[in-house]
Formats: C-alpha cells, sequence, structure tokens
C-alpha cells in the first residue's frame, strides 16, 4: 500500500492486503473500515474477505464469505450491514445472497435472488431497497423483509455496463454488451412507480467504463471499450434535459479503471502522480480521511495483493 502526498505528487509504499485478489470488492463501511471480499488468484476462486483500518493503515482478516465468489456485488445497507449478491465461483453462476455484520464479523446467508446473475450491479436506492439490474439475466429487488420481488426487466439485457443513483433518486444505467454488441443505450429506473424508461443514449458505445455522480447532479461516463478500441473520451448526462454531452477526453484511454481527476469547471483532465503498480481490474474505495484506497487488481506480471493510498 502507499500513500499519496498531493502536494509532492508522489507514492510511498506501505503493507499489503492479506491475499493477491482480482475481480474483487471493496466498500467502505459506516465505522470508517474498507472490506474487500472474494475475487480470485490464479486458480483460486476466494470466500475470504479482509478489513482496511485507515487510522492504523493495516490490514486485518475478517469472517469469511459463505460461497467463494467473484463478479459479485457489495452494498452498504442503511442499517450498516453489507448485502453481497450473485457472482461466480468458477463452475456456477451465483443468485446467492449473503450479509455481512461489522460488529460481529460474521457472514450470514439470507435468500437467494430469483436469478443468478454476475457482472451485475446493485443500487442502494433512497427508500433502502437495493436494485439489482442486469448480469445476464433479468432484474430484482430486495425489500426489507429480506426477500426478493422480480419487477419489470430494462429495455435490454446487459452486463459490464453501470448503474448510478442519482439526485433525484432515479437510477441511471448506461452502456455494456449484450448479445456481443457494445451499447449506448441508457435507462432509468423510478423507485417510486417501480417502472424502467429509456433515456438519451450515449455519444459512444462502452463497457467497463466508470460513471461517477459530480457535485452538480450530473452523471461523468468516462473510458472503457467501444466497438473499435479502448476509450479516453468522456461524457456527461444530465437528468434535467436527459442528454449527453461530450467533454474533454482523458490523457489516456483505459477501462478495468477507476478514476481520473477533472479539474472543476474547466471540463478538462490532468495527469497526477503514478501509482507504484500499474494494475487492472482493482478497486478504489473513498475512505473518511478523504484520501483514495487502490487495492489488488493485475499488473503486467500477475495478481497482486499490494494497495495504495492516494
Amino acid at each position: 500500500m502507499a500513500i499519496f502526498k498531493w502536494f509532492l505528487l508522489e507514492w510511498s509504499n506501505t503493507g499489503c492486503m492479506n491475499n493477491a485478489r482480482i475481480h474483487h470488492k471493496a466498500f467502505l463501511l459506516t465505522n470508517g473500515k474498507v472490506l474487500v471480499t472474494g475475487g480470485y488468484a490464479d486458480s483460486d476462486i476466494l470466500h475470504s474477505a479482509e478489513l482496511y483500518d485507515p487510522l492504523k493503515e493495516t490490514w486485518a482478516t475478517t469472517g469469511s464469505m459463505n460461497n467463494p465468489r467473484y463478479g459479485h456485488t457489495v452494498s452498504v445497507l442503511t442499517n450498516g450491514k453489507v448485502l453481497v449478491t450473485g457472482g461466480h465461483n468458477d463452475t456456477d453462476t451465483l443468485n446467492s445472497a449473503e450479509l455481512y455484520d461489522a460488529g460481529t464479523e460474521t457472514w450470514k446467508a439470507i435468500s437467494s435472488m430469483d436469478k443468478a446473475r454476475y457482472y451485475h450491479t446493485a443500487s442502494v436506492l433512497t427508500n433502502g431497497k437495493v436494485l439489482v439490474t442486469g448480469g445476464l439475466r433479468n432484474d430484482a429487488i430486495l425489500n426489507s423483509t429480506e426477500t426478493w420481488k422480480a419487477i419489470s426487466s430494462m429495455d435490454k439485457a446487459r452486463y459490464y455496463h453501470t448503474a448510478s443513483v442519482l439526485t433525484n433518486g432515479n437510477v441511471l444505467v448506461t452502456g455494456g454488451i449484450r448479445n456481443n454488441a457494445i451499447l449506448n443505450s441508457s435507462e432509468l429506473y423510478d423507485p417510486l412507480k417501480e417502472t424502467w424508461s429509456t433515456t438519451g443514449s450515449m455519444n459512444n458505445p462502452r463497457f467497463d467504463h466508470t460513471v461517477s455522480l459530480l457535485t452538480n447532479g450530473k452523471a461523468l461516463a468516462a473510458g472503457g471499450v467501444g466497438n473499435i478500441q479502448e476509450l479516453n473520451s468522456a461524457e456527461l448526462y444530465d437528468s434535467l434535459t436527459e442528454t449527453w454531452t461530450t467533454t474533454g477526453s482523458m490523457n489516456n484511454t483505459r477501462y478495468y479503471h477507476t478514476a481520473s481527476v477533472l479539474k472543476k469547471w474547466k471540463k478538462t483532465w490532468t495527469t497526477t502522480g503514478s501509482m507504484n503498480y500499474a494494475r487492472s481490474v482493482h478497486t478504489a474505495s473513498l475512505i473518511t480521511n478523504g484520501k483514495v484506497l487502490v487495492t489488488g487488481g493485475y499488473d503486467n506480471m500477475g495478481i497482486v495483493n499490494s494497495a495504495e493510498l492516494y
């Protein structure tokens, strides 16, 4: 792991995770620690989990999930517990779900989803429910009794897409892959009506991209893979007009990435200090001290357990 000194634009190394992992998930808990779950390393699918303590800058193992999985989702619920759904165990696509209790550091299996899925999305809605979309199947929603309720399907089946909860409470789903075609379409889920509607399409089809909700309420889509090659393009979604507009491109094409820094108001990108390790399919989590924790992934030599702080 490394600490980025923003005033010197450099990184410094510190401890590593207990397990090298890729296609894992990391999420900030309400107690300020970061929970890292699952993924795989070499030929092993992992059910292990570990905690990063930003005060001590140390890693510690915690209770393991009931099922090894990668390509799953992790969501922190309004009660502080962590919901994990779906994924793959290298043999089967999973419909199982489980809850992590940060107080006891234990996992509890709960009722399974209606459809097995991986590389899907899960979004915590403003009403406390969790919307699960895509993967290779339809959609489901978790209600307060820990049971699953099928809802209307999206207009297009998709995976490797994104789902973002907008400031108005609606969920914006963008891009992904359907039947080997890369999508530029977007759609909105209204949690009050429990309905889907199409919205403006992106200017570029893309998957394995990122979508970030900005402080002005707009959503920034960046990078990913397009029809011909990896992308450095970026575009902004305005929920008021339901339209996308192109904005300044990143300095580098990238996919399986996390984020770059957008200069406020100028709609331009700026390079900053490089990480100590090249990596893809890693995670990045904004922690309570304002730093960003980057974990694991794949470098030019293999799967890594290193982590860094920005």
